[in-house]
């Protein structure tokens, strides 16, 4: 396997910038050889997921309307974390904000790069055990919907496509995973 990079960047030129990403486009010459442009979204946090998963084996969704899908979304509970804070601090704030719950145990069970093509954002995913419910804090951007339901039905909603946000579907996929190992 060859890890060198094919890719040579001429120059970049920053295109838009908000407080939450920066889009930067860069001349490239690409592995080809030919000259080109290739454009990148950076973002300034980590985002952050959250499976709180009770001891009967029953979880929350999230659900809201996502603007850039123009849809509706089911999502475990998720969000931005700054990079120079501890992600479980984030995983805290983000899971008290939309679902009202706290958490004994945060377990990391996935990192993962959410759109690599055009994006360098990254992710990690939690597992939020031994929960107790307070009182949900949305942000002024964040019209929610929750629901606790059984891990089998988020699962099945996966299999049948009614959860599609990246995070989730690898999140359920991988507690299942975990679950028919014996290791939840």
């Amino acid at each position: 396997m060859n890890n060198n990079n094919p890719w040579q960047t001429l120059g970049s030129k920053n295109i838009y910038q908000n407080n939450w990403i920066s889009l930067t486009e860069y001349q490239v010459i690409n592995p080809a050889g030919n000259e080109g442009i290739y454009g990148v979204v950076h973002f300034k946090n980590i985002a952050i997921g959250i499976l709180p998963l009770d001891q009967d084996h029953n979880t929350w969704l999230v659900g809201q309307f996502r603007y850039a899908l123009n849809a509706y979304s089911w999502e475990i509970p998720e969000g931005g974390g700054p990079l120079d804070i501890d992600p479980v601090e984030s995983a805290k704030r983000e899971l008290l904000e939309e679902t009202g719950l706290h958490a004994q145990q945060f377990t990391e069970i996935q990192r993962m790069h959410l759109s690599n093509s055009v994006s360098n954002e990254s992710a990690i995913i939690y597992i939020a055990q031994g929960l107790s419910q307070g009182i949900a804090e949305p942000e002024e951007t964040e019209d929610l919907q929750v629901k606790k339901i059984p891990f089998e039905q988020a699962y099945q909603m996966v299999l049948n496509n009614e959860i599609t946000d990246s995070m989730s579907v690898a999140a359920i996929l991988k507690t299942r995973l975990l679950m028919q190992q014996g290791l939840i």
